[in-house]
């Protein structure tokens, strides 16, 4: 099983190979490097707060999640 630290670290090299991809590919369209970087890192801020604000959202809903009854007999929640 996969402890909680591995996917906080695979979660971060996703997220800086994202922000390294964002600023080449916006490097190769400007031809300029400070610009490819300020997009790469402003594009990986608003994705983190957008993520944030999705997963927040969904935590709301039930849907798909188990619940357990009384005795701690899991069921599912869309039942």
């Amino acid at each position: 099983m996969s402890s909680r630290r591995r996917h906080l670290a695979k979660a971060v090299s996703y997220r800086l190979f994202g922000t390294v991809g964002t600023a080449a590919a916006a490097y190769v369209v400007t031809g300029n490097m400070e610009i490819g970087a300020t997009i790469g890192v402003l594009d990986s801020a608003i994705k983190i707060g957008l993520y944030y604000m999705h997963e927040r959202a969904w935590h709301r809903i039930a849907w798909g999640e188990s619940r357990r009854d009384g005795a701690g007999t899991p069921r599912s929640a869309g039942r």
